[in-house]
């Protein structure tokens, strides 16, 4: 009887322990292409710049991420958004191919990631240029139309307390050349990481899923979030030059969200919120919840 009741005791107390395990953390990852400011596209209509900043502020805080990774932040987006979204600290603006100039875009938009200060801690953080000499900064190869980088960062989950490490990627826009290099300098650079190591992209890829550039990731340990977890069923275009549904051409999506190693996504969303005429950007930003196994 004895044996009995240690027995039912025993396993009454694991069944307590195991109620009280805490749940694996989720991150919330979004990737923000918000657009160059200050083109003469957008002079005097919804889209301009001061016409859509501060709903595109709302619309990032409405889904409360913890990373926010944006694209083609400039002078004016990013001292807007760092003012604004203040519960955040900022990587990946200055850089010495910036040095000279003090205004105005000059063909190199950033990539610059947001972090949430209550959530992570920095440990370490970097920039290298997707070029065959990635440490020049501005360096240019393979026929890109223009300067491009990978900004990244190294952090703890003070939640957790594990560690892992966030990508923001913009490939070139014209030259499959360019975007295949690109593509494999990423993946390359990357795996010096351990292959457990947590590690998220969010990027413009400017392709295709089906693209060789896109397949070089998914063939090298990385996971497409939004097409994992959608079964392969694509959602469209992403890049909707701020008309949304009513866009008259047939797209594909180009911006993603990739894991590697123990980060692995629970779900990955497309975000289509406007208000009228007004969008956030000419891009629907996407979110993915995240957890390091």
């Amino acid at each position: 009887m004895k044996k009995i009741l240690l027995f039912i005791i025993s396993i009454a107390l694991f069944g307590v322990a195991e109620a009280k395990k805490p749940a694996t953390p989720i991150h919330r990852v979004m990737s923000a292409n918000i657009r160059i400011t200050g083109l003469a596209d957008d002079a005097n209509t919804p889209n301009e710049w001061d016409n859509r900043k501060e709903y595109m502020i709302d619309v990032i805080r409405s889904y409360k991420p913890d990373v926010v990774m944006m694209q083609e932040v400039i002078y004016d987006s990013y001292a807007y958004c760092k003012k604004e979204l203040k519960e955040y600290f900022a990587f990946g603006f200055e850089g010495p191919e910036m040095d000279p100039y003090t205004e105005g875009y000059h063909l190199i938009g950033k990539n610059v990631i947001f972090l949430r200060k209550d959530r992570y801690e920095l440990v370490s953080a970097g920039c290298y240029w997707l070029s065959d000499d990635p440490v020049i900064a501005g360096s240019i190869s393979w026929n890109t139309n223009r300067a491009r980088h990978a900004n990244w960062v190294r952090v703890i989950d003070k939640k957790s307390g594990k560690q892992l490490r966030l990508i923001d990627i913009h490939l070139d826009h014209k030259s499959k050349e360019a975007k295949v290099n690109q593509a494999k300098l990423i993946v390359r650079e990357a795996a010096q990481y351990q292959e457990d190591f947590p590690q998220i992209i969010c990027a413009d890829f400017n392709s295709r899923k089906s693209d060789e550039q896109v397949i070089h990731f998914t063939t090298n340990g990385w996971t497409d979030c939004y097409d994992a977890l959608h079964n392969g069923v694509e959602y469209g275009r992403t890049a909707h030059a701020f008309k949304g549904k009513n866009h008259p051409k047939p797209g594909a999506r180009i911006d993603y969200i990739l894991t590697k190693g123990a980060a692995k996504a629970l779900s990955c969303q497309v975000l289509t919120d406007h208000r009228g005429e007004v969008y956030p950007s000419d891009h629907y930003f996407m979110l993915a919840e995240i957890i390091v196994e």
